[in-house]
């Protein structure tokens, strides 16, 4: 696969994850903390706010992989 394509691939599947992730736990929130107080909200993004990052680092290491050379 070119590294451009690669790259770009990438990019759109970062930014989708960003997207998605953030509907989903803002609909989380909504859903389930509405009853809740400060510090469950406050535990709820700390943990979602940082937990989006492990499928972006498995993205990332998938970019930066390079293809094995043939010869």
């Amino acid at each position: 696969m070119p590294i451009r394509l690669k790259k770009l691939i990438g990019s759109i599947l970062l930014v989708a994850l960003v997207i998605i992730y953030a509907l989903i736990a803002s609909a989380i929130a909504v859903t389930r903390l509405a009853e809740y107080g400060a510090t469950a909200h406050f535990v709820f993004f700390l943990f979602s706010g940082l937990l989006w990052v492990l499928p972006a680092m498995a993205i990332i290491k998938w970019l930066i992989i390079e293809p094995p050379q043939k010869g």
